[in-house]
């Protein structure tokens, strides 16, 4: 076999790896990601489309509290996308809703733990009496908006891990920072109305 029909062979080779690795890591997402249970004839949709596009001073409420939206985060990993906006309620205490679309749309609710000592990386992790078990890995480069602390764009790490159905915990770290320690509640989207304050 001479060399050009090597190199050939190679590169198809490689090709058809790189093609069962991009399969694989999409089918992880799929049944890493359960899908949201909307209610029957209720849906989350705004006149001005729906959670995706919340932005910065816009209200939501979520089950029986209310937030504003102090600043959003647009995140792409590949060709997967998502949003996070961050909420705040007075409480000081931080939250975030993130906003995935897969086979469906996926919601959660995440309450920062800044106390949490537990760092990524085993295949489980025990917090708060529950044992979380890991869901995925990533880099993503995101945009942000509003009140987010960041720089408007960047690159972030994540962990993420799941217990039960509808639980979640997640470790992110921004640029060069430490992690960021969240648990989450798998929402379902009748829990979420959207009060926008003007029309976009």
């Amino acid at each position: 076999m001479d060399a050009p029909v090597m190199y050939l062979v190679a590169a198809v080779v490689v090709l058809a790896v790189l093609v069962v690795v991009i399969v694989v890591r999409s089918r992880r997402r799929a049944a890493a990601r359960p899908a949201g249970r909307p209610a029957p004839g209720r849906t989350t949709e705004s006149p001005r489309g729906g959670p995706h596009r919340l932005a910065p001073g816009d209200r939501v409420r979520i089950r029986d509290r209310e937030y504003a939206v102090s600043g959003t985060i647009r995140l792409v990993e590949g060709d997967w996308s998502w949003v996070q906006h961050l909420l705040d309620d007075d409480s000081g205490t931080g939250h975030r809703l993130s906003v995935e679309d897969g086979l469906d749309l996926e919601l959660v609710l995440w309450t920062a733990e800044p106390g949490a000592t537990v760092t990524p990386g085993a295949p489980t992790i025990d917090l708060g009496g529950r044992r979380y078990t890991w869901s995925e890995t990533g880099q993503a480069r995101y945009t942000a908006i509003g009140e987010t602390g960041l720089p408007s764009a960047g690159t972030m790490r994540y962990h993420d891990y799941q217990s039960g159905g509808d639980a979640r915990l997640s470790f992110e770290a921004y640029g060069e920072e430490g992690w960021r320690v969240a648990r989450g509640d798998l929402l379902d989207p009748a829990d979420l109305t959207i009060q926008p304050t003007e029309e976009r």
